[in-house]
This record gives structure tokens, sequence and C-alpha cells, in this order.
């Protein structure tokens, strides 16, 4: 194993540069939007990839970008195989009430804070120095090891989708977008939006002339806001005090503010990845619970937010909307409301939703359709993703899993079923390995969210020996 000893003493001695790396890395404000112009997904997201192309370039690998919608980093091997290692570029909106920067890349108490140091671009960082610790090494491949850059894996993946019909995808590989230890299933995805139609019902009385929260269908809201106003030019001194009251009775946080005649109600909550919304707060559903408190004058609104809080709520298994499905392997449907729009035509909330690995979309469609067919509303599809479930004996998850345990001595892991989305759904034979540790916290899609140096270096020796082990020429004694 003299090539693993020179592959991990090769990235210790680079580690400096690791960081800076990926420091500036996140100073790229990378988040996905949809563009008529030359860059597809906007200009940070393609300086990010131009900027991964240069490191490439400097390092002495092939690099292509494919029309702006994603590219890859080959470091190339003996033969005509392809170990692909897939990650993405861009990144969910930053939130709020960061501690740090969230595009500063601040490096304080060993760890490295910013949007995507966990989800990707800290694991894609690892991906890169690994390859750069194997090829240093002088170790003989077999297969062409190809860094794979996506850039709108948090929103529509069209870049993958466009880059795959150019390119033919690898043999095998991974996507450093999960957890460790490694991961042989991941849940079905729906998004969808439930929607109501109001009518113009004129009468005086306490109007919601507006409602918005969240920031993307994938993240636990952590903000939302609704203007009121009373249109027989009452106060509102009923609404400030009961706020007072269930800010107290239910320890959240509801604030009001005046604005002209109207008043604004405020509620904040926690951000979270949609995949475990438990580990956040969702502010949309504080909001509702607290507007089902007033009544107002619009029968069509008072309805829309009775079934907001009667058939989901605080729910993140879908029980109440009907689609609290379960299976063995991957557990409870997850559901989070990500978004949510009223004014005084229509109502909707954006619905993200994990379903177990057994089941299919189209169930979960018709377990809600009783529901929202007794309270008049309609739903948009606008994204599904199959489920994937690969056993766990299957020779790559046996072989990641030998790699993790080796590296972390953690010989307690199993191999894992997530509800997180990766692109091992766009490709055969690729799966995810990493990149949080066991007992880390999901900071991903969060505030604050960052990555330790530890962490960093732990993922990129694993990453190493991984590309060592399934990518090295396996005639060559010295792999032994």
């Amino acid at each position: 194993m003299e090539y693993l000893e020179s592959i991990n003493n090769n990235i210790e001695e680079n580690k400096e540069q690791m960081i800076r790396t990926l420091q500036e890395l996140i100073r790229i404000k990378s988040i996905a939007e949809d563009t008529e112009g030359e860059y597809p997904f906007g200009e940070g997201v393609q300086q990010a990839l131009d900027y991964m192309m240069k490191k490439g370039e400097e390092e002495g690998f092939v690099v292509r970008d494919v029309d702006h919608y994603g590219g890859h980093i080959d470091l190339t091997g003996k033969g005509g195989g392809i170990m692909g290692i897939v990650g993405h570029l861009d990144v969910v909106p930053e939130g709020t009430d960061w501690d740090y920067e969230p595009y500063g890349g601040v490096l304080a108490d060993g760890k490295i804070y910013g949007r995507g140091t966990m989800d990707d671009k800290g694991p894609v960082i690892a991906s890169f120095y690994a390859m750069k610790a194997v090829k240093d090494s002088g170790a003989p491949l077999k297969d062409t090891v190809r860094l794979i850059l996506g850039l709108d894996e948090e929103t529509n993946w069209k870049g993958m989708n466009h880059y795959l019909s150019k390119v033919a995808p690898p043999d095998y590989g991974f996507t450093p977008d999960g957890d460790f230890p490694a991961i042989h299933g991941e849940k079905g995805i729906l998004v969808f939006e439930i929607a109501k139609k109001l009518n113009g019902d004129t009468a005086k009385g306490l109007e919601l002339r507006s409602l918005s929260g969240g920031n993307a269908a994938n993240m636990v809201a952590d903000h939302a806001r609704a203007v009121v106003r009373d249109t027989t030019g009452g106060g509102y001194d009923e609404i400030r005090e009961k706020a007072a009251s269930f800010r107290e009775e239910k320890q959240v946080k509801v604030t009001c503010k005046g604005i002209g005649k109207s008043l604004e109600i405020s509620a904040e909550g926690v951000s979270a990845h949609g995949a475990k919304p438990e580990q956040g707060v969702n502010a949309i559903s504080i909001l509702m619970d607290f507007l089902g408190t007033l009544s107002f004058a619009n029968e069509d609104t008072n309805e829309f937010i009775d079934f907001y809080n009667s058939c989901i709520g605080y729910e993140l298994d879908g029980e109440s909307l009907g689609c609290g499905l379960y299976d063995e392997p991957s557990g409870k449907l997850v559901l989070n409301v990500g978004m949510a729009a009223m004014d005084g035509k229509a109502a909707s909330v954006t619905v993200n939703v994990r379903y177990p690995v057994t089941s299919t979309g189209d169930k979960v469609y018709e377990s809600i359709m009783p529901v929202l067919d007794r309270y008049n509303l309609g739903v948009v599809k606008e994204k599904h993703e199959e489920p994937i479930y690969i056993p766990a004996d299957d020779p790559m998850i046996v072989t990641l899993m030998d790699i993790y345990k080796r590296q972390t001595g953690d010989e307690s892991g199993e191999p894992l079923v997530i509800g997180g989305g990766t692109y091992a759904r766009a490709m055969k034979n690729v799966i995810a390995f990493g990149a949080r540790f066991p007992g880390e916290p999901e900071l991903g899609h969060q505030k604050n969210e960052c990555l330790s140096v530890d962490s960093l270096v732990a993922m990129t020796k694993i990453y190493a020996e991984a590309i060592f082990r399934l990518a090295c020429d396996p005639g060559n004694e010295e792999n032994s």
C-alpha cells in the first residue's frame, strides 16, 4: 500500500491549499437561475464552473465545459473505462441570520463557513484534491477518473440532462452529496403546488392582502409574512394581543408591525434541508397557525387557512393529507412545505415530498386527492424523481463500505436509505458516498452551513482511496 501512503501524505501537504481553494469557491455566489443569455443558469454559476475549469487546467487535468450546462475534469487512465465522481456547484439561497458572511468562506474555530461548504462545494473540492493526490502519487490508472460538475442540481437538473445528451455517462462511480458510510437507496421526490382560486368577495371586515414565505421547495421556510387590513376602519389591538398570547403559548416568533392602514404579521422559523424538516422550524406553519385564530371577511381565505392547519400544520409525514406512506427499507414519507403565497385572487403552497422507495409518485397523488377535492383545491405537478434502491450486498456498496471502515475505524456503520435526492438518480451504477460523517449535524440548506477542516481532510482521504481501489490497474503488482 505504498501508493496509499504517498496519497495520504500528499493530502496533508496540500491541506492549506485545499482550504484556500474551497474558500475562493464559496465566495462565488452560485445560485442557479433560469436565464435567456449565454449562461443558462446565470453568471454566478458560470463563474463557479470557470473557476473549477481553471483549477483543473492548472493541475494538468483535461477539462471540458459542455455548452455552459455542465462540465468535467478528467484524470486520464490507460483504458477506456470511466469512473465518475458527480458533484454540483450550485447552491440554495442563503436564507437569513447567519453568524458569518454566507459567501465569505470564513475560517473560524477549525471550520469553514459559507453556503455550499457541505452541499456540495466542500465535497467537490475534496474529490478534486483526491484526484490530485492520486495523480501526484504516480499510481497507474486503468480507468479515467472524471469529476463531473452539475450546475442546477438544487433546481431542475436541466444542466445534467443536457450534459448527458452530449457526453456518455460514466461506467460507475459515486456522488459526494449524501452521507457516510454509503447510501444504497434514495426516496422518491415530488414537488407540487396545492392551489386555490379565491372569489372576489368584497365584504367589509378583515382582509388578507398578501402572504409570502420560504425560499425554495427543498428548504424549511425560515420566514413568512402576511399583510392584513381591516376595511371597517377598526384598529389592530386585538390582533396584537392575540399575537402576544400566541407567542407565549407556542414559544414561537410572531411579530406585528403597522404599515400605513395595514398590519404586517411576520413569523420566524429555522431553515433546514427539505429532506430532514424535523431539524428546522417551518415559519409558514407558524404563520398559518396564527392566522387560523383570526376571522377574515373572505370565506375562501378562511377555508384555505383551515385546510392548511387541519391537513398539514406541523406534520412532517403527510398523515393528515392522506399520504402517510411507509415501508421497511426507508421508513415514513417526509413532507415539507417550502413556499407559500396568497393574495386577493389565489392561494398556494409548494410542497416537497420524499416518498418510500417501494412506493410511487402516482400513489402519493392518489392518496392526497380525496382531501384536496374536499376543499376544492387543485394540484400542479412540478417535479418528480423516481426512487432508487440497490441491495446492500452489491459489490460497489461492499467496496465503498470497506473503504469507509478502513479509513475511519467505524465498524458499526450500515448502508443507508436517505430522503435526499442526488445525481445518483441521473445515471446507472453511481451511488451517494458521503460526505457528511455520522454524528455531524446536517447543515446543508441551513444558516451557518460549515465544514470542519478535519472532515474535509478525512473525506479527501476516503475519496482518494476509492479512486485508488476502483480505478487503478489491478494487473500492476505494486497495487496489491
